[in-house]
């Protein structure tokens, strides 16, 4: 049985060292996939602990396991209904603990043949929030 990669991927990460991740699972009403302390100890995704400790606090979920498709729009449109965005008091909020928010969106071209798309209305719900959008194409 081959297991295959997806294409396409997004996460969405707060960073910021005011609060705890426990502050955003509240806020959110969600288990994130990846949280840390800064200076506390990091336990790397394969389980084993990583010499350096997080350098800086963050909350994050993902859309990898959720959505299988090779466009990046499904990954944000998850991503967007399990946070509930817009959020009028998350820009408060992030301004409030410094934070910096961001969609992490993978895209795999390693082909040459895929563009990436972010709808117009997403854009516009993230820079509403302050959330900046990053691709990552890999060639």
């Amino acid at each position: 049985m081959t297991i295959e990669s997806p294409l396409a991927y997004a996460s969405f990460t707060i960073y910021q060292d005011v609060e705890r991740p426990e502050f955003w699972t509240s806020y959110f009403n969600i288990a994130p996939h990846r949280a840390g302390v800064k200076g506390e100890p990091r336990i790397m995704p394969s389980g084993r602990m990583a010499t350096t400790p997080w350098r800086l606090g963050q909350w994050s979920v993902s859309s990898k396991s959720a959505v299988q498709s090779d466009d990046l729009q499904p990954h944000l449109r998850y991503l967007l209904s399990l946070l509930n965005l817009p959020r009028a008091d998350l820009p408060g909020l992030a301004k409030r603990t410094g934070a910096k928010m961001r969609f992490f969106c993978y895209w795999d071209n390693y082909e040459g043949n895929r563009v990436p798309d972010v709808p117009d209305d997403i854009r516009r719900i993230a820079d509403a929030m302050g959330i900046a959008i990053e691709i990552d194409e890999y060639r």
